[in-house]
């Protein structure tokens, strides 16, 4: 089946080179724009000071030209000064504008050129150490969560993951927006900016050594071209990502997803559910929001539970993998349970309780 747009798409991403980048998070308050503007107010303060205090005592200078200094002088006289420029045209010949400059105006010419200068090697400095963090997490980034897009659905999810323990610095977000991905890092988030269609924009996001790959784009015929190429450069991720029509499903599946969500017809399941009881309603609501209430998660049997049924284990048990299969807790199939399946289990939201790191995606239907 083909999807309406997916020859636009890519054609786009023939014909356009999109820029991309890799947005660390920064814990810098200021903007680098505001802290230049002060530095250049600072720097034009100590201008206009010295050239009030050369304008103040004209009388102790020279200027060779005409003799007199006036306004327009004492300017030129601080901007050459301040700039270590000494032309030598106008001279201080009296003894106060001379200590002037050597208390006064030297300390603030030494003042100008810092301003200056230290401007110039913390932009330099800042780019190194830039430099050096990308080059450090790029390094040190294994096993990773890649989110395609960083909407409603992708911070749900993300909020989802991160409740159940998976730490921020473990996440990279990918997004063609600037400003989404300036929202992730406020969040702790790596973002990268670009478009996840492009092979050499997951590459930045290091989705070849990803665990896992959530795919929350806003259009279906994205998903499915952001699937194929992150199964390319990754064969053994789990893919999870969102269609908003149940009739791609199948098609983001054959396109390399290990598991699909329709996000329509899962809302109006639910509303549907929420209308013929409430309180269902609010139990599903309740399941589906990790770390609050009642969480569903996936756990392997342990020993003491070998041999035993699913009705036996102390957890609440509503499934059980065993293979490829997910089957009910009441299946004939697996009324004794085996060390290698495992389980499905409405718990008790504790703090502090996490995932087990073995934990696998459901199986393909």
């Amino acid at each position: 089946m083909k999807l309406p747009g997916q020859d636009a798409i890519a054609r786009q991403a023939d014909e356009h080179l999109v820029t991309h980048r890799v947005s660390l998070p920064r814990r810098v308050v200021e903007r680098p724009i505001r802290q230049v503007a002060k530095r250049l107010a600072m720097a034009l303060f100590v201008l206009v000071l010295t050239a009030l205090l050369v304008y103040a005592d004209n009388d102790g200078y020279n200027d060779n030209s005409d003799g007199a200094v006036d306004f327009l002088d004492a300017w030129y006289y601080a901007t050459v000064t301040l700039s270590t420029t000494g032309y030598g045209d106008i001279t201080p010949v009296s003894d106060g504008a001379r200590l002037t400059n050597i208390f006064v105006i030297t300390p603030l010419r030494v003042m100008f050129l810092i301003i200056l200068v230290g401007t110039t090697l913390e932009v330099l400095t800042e780019r190194t150490r830039e430099e050096w963090r990308l080059n450090r997490w790029r390094s040190m980034l294994r096993d990773h969560t890649v989110v395609i897009g960083f909407g409603t659905k992708g911070r749900s999810a993300l909020q989802t993951v991160c409740a159940t323990g998976l730490k921020k610095e473990q996440v990279v977000v990918v997004d063609p927006s600037g400003k989404v991905i300036d929202a992730a890092n406020a969040d702790g988030f790596v973002g990268v900016v670009g478009d996840a269609t492009r092979s050499d924009v997951l590459k930045r996001a290091e989705v070849h050594k990803a665990r896992q790959i959530i795919i929350a784009t806003q259009r279906d015929d994205t998903a499915v071209l952001v699937a194929l190429t992150a199964r390319q450069l990754n064969r053994g991720a789990k893919i999870v990502a969102a269609v908003r029509e149940e009739e791609n499903a199948p098609l983001l599946k054959q396109s390399g997803a290990d598991v699909v969500i329709t996000s329509a017809s899962a809302a109006g399941r639910l509303l549907g559910l929420s209308v013929l009881s409430p309180a269902a309603g609010m139990v599903m609501e309740d399941l589906i929001h990790q770390g609050s209430g009642l969480d569903i998660v996936e756990r392997p049997v342990i020993k003491a539970e070998v041999g035993k049924s699913p009705r036996e284990v102390d957890s609440l048990v509503v499934s059980v993998v065993r293979g490829h299969r997910v089957l009910g807790y009441d299946d004939p199939a697996v009324a004794r349970l085996e060390l290698t399946d495992r389980l499905i289990t409405i718990v008790r939201a504790t703090p502090g309780r996490q995932v087990a790191p073995d934990a696998r995606p459901l199986p393909r239907d």
